[in-house]
C-alpha cells in the first residue's frame, strides 16, 4: 500500500542484570535475547537503534563474553547502534547524594568511551524513576538526553496527540532533552503481530515526518520472558520479520536518538513532576489500595474515558515506606557512601597519601556503588527485595565499603569502633550502632530492644537479613488463580506452566506480556500465604502460654499467641559502652486469651507486671565474633507468673532450595539443610552455617532449652511466575518460666561466628 508522508521510529534496547545475580542466569538470557539481537542486527545493517548495557553486564560480557562487546563495538563503528549510558551499576538516581549520582554516571560515560570510542549522549534511567532534580544531575554528567515514560508526559500535562516528539527540560541552569517511551508501541513489540505494529505507526504519517514513534524497553523480553524466544527468534520470528518490514516501508525511518535530535531539536519545555511507569507506581501502593487503583485505570481505558491521564498511583519513594527491609538497606547504603566519602576528603588533607590508599578508596568505592544497584530497593513483578541472593550481595558490598573505609579510618590513627545511639534509619528514634573491626550491629531501643542488623565484616555476610511475610496485592491473584484450577475438569493440570500461558496468548501464537501471565511454580502456593505481626527481627521476646505451647507447625504459621508486650515495645537504655548494651522494659503479661487493643495490652485484672532486662555483649576477634543476649526476668507485680520465653532469632543462609552448603549442626553432629524444620526438646548447643560463604555460627544457651527451628518463606511473582523463596530461618530457644512475686531469674544465649575467609584480605593481594 502507498503511503504519502514519512513517520521515524526510534527504539532503545536496555539490557540489565542484577548485582549478585546467578551466572548460569545471564548465560541463559545472554543465549535467548542479547547474543540473538546482535546476530539480528549484524544480518541488517540498514536497521538503527540504541543499545544500552548495564555496569554489570558489561563486567560479566567481558570476563564471560568477549567477543559480544567486539561486536557490539563494531555494530557502533559503522554507525548502525547508538550506545547508550546512564549509572554504571543501574541504582535509581534519585535515592543516591549527589556525589554518587555524579560519579555513577560518569563512570559509565568513562567505561564506554574506553570500550567502545566515544562518550554516550544519552542515558537509561532506571525503572524511569524521575524526579525534577535529575536534569541537573544527568546534564552535569555531559548527558544530553534521557527517557521517561508516556506516563510522566501525561503527568505534565502534554496532550496525547503531542507526545510523538522530543522536549526540553532543565534544572538549575542545566538544559536536557527527554524522550517519552510510548505504551502503544511498548506493547505493541514483541506482543502483537508486525503488521499491527506497522499500522499503529502508518497512521502517525505525516507529509512534514515530524512523528516520533519512541520505545525504551527491556532487552529480555525479546526471547528470555516466558514465550518470547520461540516467537521472537525461531518459530514466529518476530524480530526478523519486524526488520524486514521496515527495510520494505519507504515511509518509515528508523533511527537512533541523537539521529534525530540533529534533524529536530526540541522545542517543546515540559517540567515533569515525581514519576515512574504506571505499573511501578501500581506496585508501590499499600496492597488494599493497589487493586482499586488497577480497576479504575483499567476501566476509563476501556471506556476511552479522558480521565484516564489524571489517574497516577503511588510515589516511588514510598518503597521505603512500605517496607522497613528496603528503608534498612536505604540507609545503610547513606551510611556507607558517607564513610567512604570521608576517606577522599581524609586523604586530601594527608601530605604524601600513596596508592595504596588510592587504591583502597577506589575498592571501597566500586563495593558501594554495587550496593547501589536499584534491583533490591523496591519490589514488583520482578521480585525486588524478596529475592534473597540478590539483597545479600547487595549487603555484602555495602558492608565490604563500610569495613574498607572504618579500617582505613583506623590505619589513620582515628577512631571508627565503638557504640554509640544514632538515628540510623532516620525515624526520629535513636538506635544503638555497635561497630567493631569484626562486626556490625543495630540493635532499636525504641521496638522491643531487637537487632535489626547483624553483619559479620571479614565474610560480608548480613546475618539476619530476613524478609517479613507480608499481605501483598498479588495474592489475591494468586487464590483466584488456584481456586479456578481446582475447578477445572479431571486431567488439566492445577498449574499453567509459562509454555501454556504463551499459548492462550494474542492470536497467531504471540506470547502474553509478563504482566498478563499466570502461572504457578508449584500447586498449593496458597497454603502458604501466611502473615507475620512482628517485623523479622532477632532477640525478639516472646511470652508464650506455659500450657499448651505451640509447635513449630504453629509457629511456621503464626498460629499463636503472645502473652507479653515485650516484641516490639519500647525498651529504655540503662548502660551503654563499647562491648555491651543493657536495656530495661517494665511491661504486661496477660492470660491467654485476654484482651490485646492495638499493640498494647489491655490494663485489667489478666494482666501482671513482668520488668524484663536484655544485657547484649560484643566481643571476639577479626573471623571469630561473638554475640552474648543474657534476659533477665524479675516479678514486680503481685502474684505468680508462669509461661514460657521464647527468645526469637532470624537468620539468612542462603539455604534455598536445600542447598547442600547451607546447613543446621544438630549436637550428636549430624546435619540438615538449613530450609527445613526441627524440634531438639532440651539442648544447650546447635550450629548452623554456609560452607560456600565461609560462615559456621555456634549457638549455645544457658540452661538446657527447647529449640525450635522452621523455614521462613514467602509467595512472591516474577516472570517466572508465583513461587516460594527462602528468606531464611526462624530459631527460638524456649525456657519455661516461673516466677513469685520478687522472683528474678536469666537465661543466656551466646553466638559465636567463625569465619573461614576474610574477603578484604583477599581481595588486596
Amino acid at each position: 500500500m502507498s503511503v504519502s508522508g514519512r513517520v521515524s521510529l526510534a527504539l532503545v534496547i536496555h539490557n540489565h542484570q542484577p548485582v549478585g545475580n546467578f551466572g548460569w542466569v545471564i548465560e541463559d538470557v545472554y543465549k535467548h535475547a542479547y547474543e540473538p539481537m546482535i546476530d539480528a542486527l549484524e544480518r541488517h545493517p540498514a536497521i538503527r537503534l540504541g543499545l544500552h548495557y548495564t555496569g554489570p553486564l558489561i563486567e560479566w560480557l567481558a570476563a564471560n563474553r568477549p567477543e559480544a562487546l567486539e561486536r557490539v563495538r563494531a555494530l557502533a563503528d559503522r554507525g548502525q547502534i547508538e550506545v547508550v549510558g546512564g549509572a554504571y551499576y543501574e541504582p535509581i538516581l534519585v535515592t543516591l547524594p549527589d556525589r554518587d549520582r555524579h560519579g555513577q554516571l560518569v563512570r559509565m560515560a568513562d567505561e564506554l568511551e574506553a570500550l567502545f570510542g566515544r562518550r554516550p549522549a544519552g542515558a537509561w534511567l532506571a525503572e524511569r524513576v524521575w524526579e525534577p532534580s535529575l536534569p541537573n544531575d544527568l546534564a552535569a554528567a555531559g548527558y544530553a538526553w534521557t527517557i521517561v515514560d508516556d506516563n510522566h508526559l501525561r503527568a505534565a500535562s502534554i496532550p496525547e496527540d503531542e507526545m510523538w516528539t522530543a522536549f526540553t527540560t532543565d534544572d538549575r541552569g542545566r538544559r536536557l532533552t527527554v524522550f517519552g517511551t510510548e505504551m502503544g508501541l511498548r506493547y505493541l513489540i514483541p506482543f502483537k503481530p508486525v503488521n499491527d505494529l506497522m499500522a499503529y505507526l502508518r497512521k502517525r504519517v505525516t507529509p512534514d515526518g515530524r512523528f516520533l514513534g519512541f520505545m525504551g524497553d527491556d532487552g529480555e523480553k525479546f526471547g528470555s520472558w516466558p514465550g518470547t524466544y520461540e516467537y521472537c527468534w525461531t518459530n514466529d520470528r518476530w524480530v526478523e520479520r519486524l526488520f524486514e518490514a521496515v527495510e520494505g516501508a519507504d515511509w518509515l525511518t528508523m533511527l537512533t536518538p541523537s539521529e534525530w535530535l540533529e534533524s529536530h531539536p526540541p522545542t517543546t519545555r515540559v517540567y515533569v513532576p515525581d514519576s515512574s511507569y504506571t505499573e511501578m507506581t501500581e506496585w508501590v501502593l499499600p496492597p488494599d489500595e493497589a487493586p482499586v487503583f488497577v480497576r479504575l485505570l483499567s476501566e476509563a481505558r476501556d471506556q476511552g474515558d479522558p480521565a484516564a491521564r489524571y489517574l497516577r498511583g503511588g510515589f516511588w519513594r514510598n518503597f521505603a515506606a512500605r517496607y522497613r527491609e528496603i528503608n534498612d538497606l536505604h540507609k545503610q547504603m547513606l551510611r556507607a557512601s558517607d564513610k567512604v566519602a570521608a576517606m577522599a576528603d581524609a586523604a586530601a588533607g594527608i601530605p604524601g597519601a600513596g596508592a595504596a590508599s588510592g587504591a583502597t578508596r577506589a575498592r571501597a568505592l566500586d563495593h558501594l556503588y554495587q550496593g547501589q544497584s536499584n534491583d533490591c530497593y523496591w519490589h514488583g513483578l520482578f521480585g525486588g527485595i524478596y529475592i534473597p541472593h540478590m539483597r545479600m550481595a547487595t549487603l555484602s558490598h555495602l558492608i565490604a565499603a563500610e569495613d574498607l573505609a572504618d579500617t582505613a579510618e583506623a590505619a589513620a590513627g582515628g577512631q571508627p569502633y565503638g557504640a554509640r545511639l544514632v538515628d540510623t534509619d532516620l525515624d526520629a528514634l535513636d538506635e544503638i550502632l555497635v561497630t567493631t573491626p569484626s562486626q556490625t550491629l543495630v540493635v532499636e531501643p525504641a521496638e522491643g530492644a531487637n537487632v535489626s542488623s547483624w553483619d559479620l565484616r571479614a565474610s560480608r555476610m548480613a546475618l539476619v537479613s530476613v524478609m517479613r511475610r507480608r499481605l501483598e496485592a498479588y495474592h489475591a491473584q494468586l487464590i483466584d488463580h488456584e481456586q479456578a484450577a481446582a475447578g477445572r475438569s479431571p486431567g488439566r493440570p492445577q498449574s499453567e506452566s509459562a509454555e501454556e500461558g504463551a499459548a492462550e496468548g494474542e492470536p497467531g501464537g504471540a506470547p502474553k506480556t509478563i504482566h498478563e501471565i499466570v502461572s504457578v511454580k508449584e500447586p498449593g502456593l496458597v497454603e502458604l500465604l501466611h502473615y507475620d505481626r512482628f517485623e523479622r527481627r532477632s532477640g525478639l521476646i516472646h511470652l508464650l502460654a506455659s500450657n499448651g505451647a505451640p509447635t513449630g507447625e504453629q509457629l511456621a504459621a503464626g498460629d499463636w499467641e503472645d502473652l507479653g508486650d515485650f516484641a516490639e515495645e519500647p525498651f529504655e537504655v540503662a548502660d551503654l559502652t563499647d562491648r555491651s548494651a543493657t536495656l530495661r522494659r517494665l511491661g504486661a503479661v496477660r492470660s491467654s486469651g485476654a484482651v490485646r487493643r492495638g499493640r498494647s495490652v489491655r490494663a485489667d485484672t489478666h494482666t501482671r507486671s513482668l520488668t524484663v532486662e536484655k544485657m547484649f555483649a560484643f566481643g571476639g576477634s577479626r573471623r571469630v565474633p561473638t554475640l552474648e543476649l543474657v534476659v533477665g526476668l524479675e516479678n514486680t507485680g503481685q502474684t505468680e507468673l508462669a509461661f514460657e520465653l521464647a527468645v526469637e532469632w532470624n537468620f539468612n543462609m542462603l539455604g534455598g532450595g536445600h542447598n547442600p552448603a547451607a546447613f543446621y549442626e544438630l549436637p550428636d553432629g549430624t546435619h540438615d539443610s538449613h530450609d527445613s524444620a526441627g524440634d531438639l526438646e532440651s539442648a544447650t548447643r546447635l550450629a548452623f552455617g554456609n560452607d560456600h560463604e565461609g560462615v559456621k555460627v555456634g549457638l549455645t544457651v544457658e540452661p538446657a532449652a527447647r529449640l525450635t527451628w522452621y523455614p521462613v518463606e514467602t509467595v512472591s511473582n516474577s516472570e517466572a511466575g508465583f513461587e516460594r523463596v527462602y528468606q531464611g530461618s526462624s530459631l527460638l530457644a524456649r525456657w519455661p518460666v516461673s516466677l513469685t512475686p520478687g522472683e528474678s531469674t536469666t537465661r543466656a544465649i551466646r553466638f559465636r561466628a567463625v569465619q573461614s575467609v576474610d574477603r578484604s584480605s583477599e581481595e588486596s593481594r
